[in-house]
């Protein structure tokens, strides 16, 4: 694709039935506002996501429209995507730095040079699946990693944050319920992009409790300047932390190819072949953000919910979101006004998100029919959650594997292990294989 998007139409409206596809777009105002409307949708889960782990919530911001220009780029146009702020990171980045969201403490910037040569190491793995999809197809990703495997690899990430959610709750419970109520309500009183913005408005909502109750400081706004750079920072590496970090790329390989299903299904266009492409600059985008100090990044759904709204799925949205997304991020008055969301209102969207991490996973299993009637179902789910919400710690030698990666593990051998024993005894109780949902994670789906 050579980025020359043809005109849909007379550029204005779109007819019933017909969508605007990724090589169209609208007129420029037109898609100046759909652009506009694709970083309002990103924008909640994409900054929760520094504000929690301690990250600098500008440089976030510039890494994801970066990310988002490069993802284009490498898939040529033909698969429109933003890259948010992944989920899948902030428990071994919370891990590494032991910060806590609303402690008190700063964030060490040795440890989190250290978290981010763990997000380095995602996003090269990331990179690397996608080169051997890329050349060698997608097909063994769907036997390695089952509906009943996947599901419980999001949910127990979701599931072991839990904790997380609570430290900052309790420290403004007020605050943190009035958020909550606000993002619930939202999402049943309205429909179309206004719902999918709950996230969002209700963390406004929650900020302004905050701002009522003097929950807020807003010294720091004051003392930034108006124009500048993000503040960039150098990773550091440590061997020893890889295995919290790496199993995480079973997710992200889970969210990207999950997405290119969500589009080829809206689009009526075949991308299997671009799959492994989005697998590689999705790797490509993290191993960018974790060596300036950014958050790793994912395809985010709450975007595909904006196309599904609008009909639209031009790449031309994308780079317009991108690019203002870049431009916000050279406000650092802009970013300190993030960084005062208070504990209270943190924790009340943690909640919610976190929470709704874990049942995502559920709707996979719901989705795919699986059978927990299985024993094999049953017993992967079983032991894959207990060991990542109670978080299970193994050191090997050097190497600290934590819930979400023994959990991860755990999906994965179990799963295989019984189904191969049980097939070669004949004990097996699987049933036959339904047709299988779109096994897309929706990691960072706001409703």
């Amino acid at each position: 694709m050579s980025f020359k998007w043809r005109l849909h139409g007379n550029g204005r409206t779109i007819n019933p039935g017909e969508v605007v596809m990724p090589d169209e777009r609208m007129s420029w105002s037109i898609t100046f506002g759909i652009g506009a409307q694709h970083v309002v949708a990103m924008f909640g889960a994409t900054f929760l996501v520094p504000l929690l782990t301690g990250f600098e919530p500008s440089t976030t911001l510039f890494f994801t429209g970066m990310g988002t220009i490069l993802f284009l780029l490498i898939t040529s146009g033909r698969l429109p995507s933003y890259l948010g702020s992944s989920f899948a990171l902030i428990a071994p980045i919370g891990a590494v730095t032991g910060y806590i969201a609303g402690g008190g403490g700063a964030l060490d910037p040795a440890k989190a040079a250290l978290a981010q040569g763990g997000v380095i190491a995602t996003g090269a793995a990331l990179a690397l699946v996608g080169l051997i999809v890329h050349f060698a197809g997608a097909h063994w990703i769907d036997k390695l990693m089952p509906p009943i495997v996947t599901g419980a690899i999001v949910s127990l990430i979701g599931f072991n944050l839990a904790p997380a959610a609570w430290n900052n709750v309790q420290q403004a419970p007020i605050t943190a319920l009035v958020t909550i109520v606000a993002i619930l309500l939202v999402t049943v009183l309205f429909r179309g992009i206004f719902g999918r913005l709950s996230i969002l408005i209700g963390v406004i909502i929650g900020y302004l409790t905050a701002v009522i109750r003097g929950e807020v400081d807003f010294s720091a706004i004051s003392d930034a300047a108006w124009l500048g750079v993000p503040q960039f920072r150098a990773p550091a590496f440590d061997l020893s932390l890889l295995g919290l970090f790496v199993p995480v790329v079973l997710v992200l390989v889970a969210e990207n190819v999950g997405h290119v299903k969500s589009v080829s299904a809206m689009t009526g266009q075949d991308l299997d072949d671009v799959t492994g492409r989005a697998l590689f600059a999705d790797g490509i985008s993290t191993m960018f953000a974790g060596a300036g100090g950014g958050s790793g990044t994912t395809t985010y759904a709450e975007n595909i919910g904006v196309m599904a709204a609008t009909r639209v799925y031009s790449t031309a949205a994308y780079f317009v979101a991108a690019f203002i997304a870049l431009g916000l991020s050279m406000f650092p008055k802009f970013g300190q006004l993030i960084a005062t969301i208070p504990a209270g209102v943190l924790g009340g969207a943690a909640t919610v998100l976190y929470g709704m991490i874990g049942m995502l996973g559920v709707r996979i299993w719901v989705q795919n029919r699986v059978d927990f009637s299985d024993p094999v179902n049953l017993n992967t789910a079983a032991v894959a959650m207990v060991v990542a919400i109670a978080n299970y710690t193994w050191h090997w030698g050097d190497m600290v594997f934590e819930g979400i990666a023994l959990g991860s593990f755990a999906a994965i051998i179990i799963y295989h292990a019984m189904r191969a024993i049980s097939r070669w005894r004949g004990t097996s109780q699987e049933a036959a294989t339904p047709a299988s949902a779109p096994a897309g994670t929706e990691l960072e789906q706001q409703s």
